[in-house]
């Protein structure tokens, strides 16, 4: 029997899961597996062009009939028009990993969109819960790429505490002790990167599926000499040289990096430029913290989509740890909610 909470309630999803928006990993095909699998699957936008995202949401829909989200920067210069090619294509969910303006949020409610942003802290879930958000998806410190300092048991009671909309958790979840143990804290699912990102229809090359395999608890660090923001990623040979670099070096490559990402996205240098004092206006970023944010896209693409772990990044939870296969979506999501409704089970039996 289905796992019924107010997540799958608002979202039309089966089970209380949520695979989240991972740059250059949740495209369509992980995406529509997660889907069909009863999970909610979410499409990162953040590495499409405008272009590329609408064609994305056509292949998703292609591929499943069931509900599905897009993840959008909220700070992007056409973050509107991308909320008004979600509410064209009747995407069921927009999340957004910074928190959204209050009028946007109000135009995709206003189009039966279901809103989640992301936070990593209680007064920010009170922020976008007075702004009108549906739901609130938190993520403790485990987690992989940018991350906080808050562990997942002590930040989900202090969200839940803070907010009367429902609560995702994320940050650490892999397995169906997780999901009962979130839903026992009163949290409404669970949503899971890295033990998405490791399945058979991930799209990441199986090499380096196989290199995450080969990681260990410690094998995680999180270092802010990539983007100049704390973020969990792999404990590669690459990663070590990078947290060693010095000012002059890491501000080089930031320059390199963000012409190939001009190339990449189409964006003319005055746009780019705009993005960047959006994101500072939007964050606690120093200018310095800004410019090597434009790092970001091309570490990971070169890591996740072209396989080179010798001039690119991993971002991954610690979670790593403890994952030992590359199941398919609709296995791991039996998996989870069989092995969470035992557990729900047996700590009801405490109670006989």
């Amino acid at each position: 029997m289905p796992l019924r909470t107010p997540l799958t309630e608002l979202t039309g999803v089966t089970h209380p899961i949520v695979q989240t928006g991972m740059g250059w990993v949740a495209g369509p095909r992980l995406v529509s597996a997660t889907a069909n699998a009863g999970a909610l699957g979410i499409l990162a936008s953040a590495t499409m062009t405008y272009d590329e995202l609408d064609h994305a949401i056509k292949e998703v829909k292609q591929r499943t009939d069931k509900p599905f989200g897009v993840n959008l920067r909220a700070d992007a210069g056409d973050a509107t028009e991308r909320a008004e090619l979600l509410i064209q294509h009747g995407v069921k969910v927009a999340s957004f990993a910074l928190a959204p303006k209050k009028d946007l949020i109000a135009r995709l409610k206003d189009h039966g969109l279901v809103v989640m942003p992301t936070v990593g802290a209680a007064r920010h879930a009170e922020k976008v819960a007075s702004w009108g958000a549906d739901l609130v998806m938190m993520q403790g410190g485990e987690g992989g790429g940018h991350t906080g300092p808050t562990a997942t048991t002590l930040l989900l009671p202090s969200v839940l505490d803070a907010v009367d909309i429902p609560v995702v958790a994320a940050g650490g979840f892999f397995d169906g002790r997780g999901l009962a143990a979130a839903l026992s804290y009163g949290a409404a699912g669970i949503g899971m990167g890295t033990r998405f990102l490791l399945t058979s229809d991930s799209a990441v090359p199986e090499e380096i599926k196989r290199t995450y395999l080969g990681f260990g608890l410690d094998g995680t660090v999180v270092t802010t000499k990539a983007d100049g923001m704390p973020h969990r990623l792999l404990r590669t040979p690459f990663i070590e040289g990078l947290t060693k670099e010095g000012f002059v070096q890491r501000m080089a490559r930031t320059l390199r990096r963000t012409t190939d990402f001009k190339r990449l996205s189409g964006q003319s240098w005055p746009s780019l430029v705009a993005d960047g004092l959006r994101m500072k206006r939007g964050s606690d970023r120093s200018w310095t913290q800004t410019m090597l944010a434009a790092n970001t896209p091309m570490l990971l693409k070169a890591g996740l989509v072209e396989g080179d772990t010798r001039a690119g990044m991993l971002a991954a939870g610690q979670v790593v740890g403890v994952i030992e296969d590359l199941p398919s979506c609709a296995e791991l999501v039996t998996r989870i909610v069989d092995s969470a409704q035992e557990r729900l089970k047996a700590t009801a039996a405490l109670r006989d």
